[in-house]
């Protein structure tokens, strides 16, 4: 990737001096872009990404000024940091950067499915925004007994002045966003007599209020609301034979909010503030393997996974409950594996399991139409490219280490600007991949190997 500077580039005295917004921030309650451009000073909102898909838990991107296609060369990279093992997203805020991996003297690239225990350390980093530099880290042994053992799945989640994180066998921290003091702690696996599901604690944790909800355990456990000052538990719901990897989610329906919990056996939802059970249907996850978050369209309700399975509810208006409209529907609707699908224009896209690209009809399921996207003619399982969107652009970060400009519409996948900015440094079904999905922040994207996290400038 070529570094050369852009004319149009916040150089790094800018981006320091970006610091400096904090004030605007409480001020105007969002973040101000104080950037030298051509011709002028350029006042935009800044985007932070404070969790797993980003301020809204919509995976859209809503800043302004971003460039249209690629330069020559791709875009700039303002700078590199080295990082360790790990499928853990980024999350940007408070002009800082957390990430989280895993380092180990074992061969985590040939173990995906063996299972065999690999001793090493978890790690959070905490990097300055504008620099890359490490502001501080917390490090703490593990021993991993999941497939694919790279490191760390879930995105720090930032709240104000603490950010939470879930390493994959179950270590869920509060730390103090500043310094990284721990504010308390919990170790999952020993609280709630469980293990780790087979690829790991990969379930989101969700701030809801005063609450931290999680995805911890399987019987009489399967979500726990945790008081998010203090790590006391405040309810537990749910009974499933394995976590599942879906994060908990909260939409609105019949009047009143639902948390809605996806496990290998079941969708459920309860009350988010007490975890009192208000519907529940059946649901088979093959290998337990449930990860997308429940899409909404209207009173529909959409869920998806492995090996052809899918699911479609009917929201009751009235009062709590749904009706099946319809379940694993054969050649119809779509199984999701890594990437997490979006509803627009009464559609739904994503990526099947087979790595499609593909959109398809509510309530009957009919597919509009399929493309390899941005991985080619010849999609291959479990492809992956995971899908922000901005505007009527989707920014497309592929496995290949590709990050795509594209549109994607009822008519179809048109790809607009393409750009290569990591090397895959991970392996799944006998190709390398890079299995991270991005933060888009401050005209930015952040994104990670197991090797280095990188800030790539995508302003005008």
């Amino acid at each position: 990737m070529a570094r050369h500077a852009h004319p149009l580039t916040l150089d790094r005295e800018t981006l320091q001096r970006t610091r400096q917004r904090v004030s605007c921030r409480a001020l105007c309650g969002g973040a101000l872009w104080l950037g030298a451009l051509a011709g002028g000073v350029d006042v935009a909102r800044a985007d932070e990404w404070p969790h797993w898909m980003g301020p809204r838990h919509d995976n859209v991107w809503r800043e302004e000024g971003l460039l249209e296609t690629f330069p020559a060369g791709g875009p700039p990279v303002l700078w590199r940091a080295p990082v360790a093992g790990g499928y853990a997203g980024p999350a940007v805020a408070g002009g800082k950067v957390f990430v989280t991996d895993f380092t180990s003297s074992a061969d985590l690239k040939a173990a995906n499915f063996q299972r065999k225990p690999a001793e090493g350390v978890e790690r959070v980093l905490c990097l300055d925004e504008a620099t890359g530099k490490v502001l501080w880290k917390h490090e703490y042994p593990v021993t991993y007994t999941i497939a694919y053992p790279a490191g760390p799945r879930c995105t720090p989640t930032v709240d104000g002045e603490r950010v939470y994180t879930l390493g994959a066998e179950g270590n869920l921290i509060c730390f103090q966003s500043s310094d990284g003091t721990i504010l308390w702690s919990r170790d999952l696996k020993a609280d709630y007599q469980t293990k780790a599901a087979l690829w790991g604690y990969a379930s989101h944790p969700l701030i809801d209020g005063e609450r931290l909800i999680c995805i911890v355990g399987t019987q009489g456990a399967h979500a726990v609301a945790f008081d998010k000052l203090t790590g006391k538990e405040l309810w537990r719901a749910g009974t499933a034979p394995e976590q599942g990897y879906s994060p908990p989610t909260i939409i609105e329906a019949a009047g009143i909010r639902q948390l809605v919990l996806i496990k290998p056996d079941g969708v459920y939802a309860v009350e988010p503030e007490t975890g009192r059970m208000l519907w529940e249907t059946p649901y088979n996850a093959d290998n337990g393997s449930i990860i997308m978050a429940p899409v909404k369209v209207g009173d529909y309700l959409f869920v998806g996974g492995y090996q052809g399975k899918n699911l479609l509810l009917k929201l009751n208006p009235e009062k709590p409950g749904v009706d099946v409209i319809f379940r694993n529907k054969v050649k119809q609707g779509l199984s999701p594996v890594n990437v997490q699908p979006f509803a627009a224009d009464g559609l739904i896209y994503g990526f099947h399991e087979n790595g499609e690209l593909r959109a398809f009809e509510l309530p009957s399921g009919e597919i509009r139409w399929k493309s390899g996207g941005p991985l080619g003619e010849r999609p291959q399982g479990s492809g992956t490219a995971f899908i922000v969107r901005e505007g009527k652009r989707s920014w497309m970060f592929a496995e290949t280490g590709d990050l795509v400009i594209a549109k994607i519409s009822p008519q179809g996948y048109e790809e607009v600007s393409r750009a290569h900015l990591l090397e895959p440094t991970q392996a799944a079904f006998g190709r390398d991949v890079v299995w991270c999905p991005p933060a888009y922040a401050d005209r930015s994207i952040f994104v990670r190997n197991d090797k280095e996290l990188i800030r790539v400038s995508l302003a005008k």
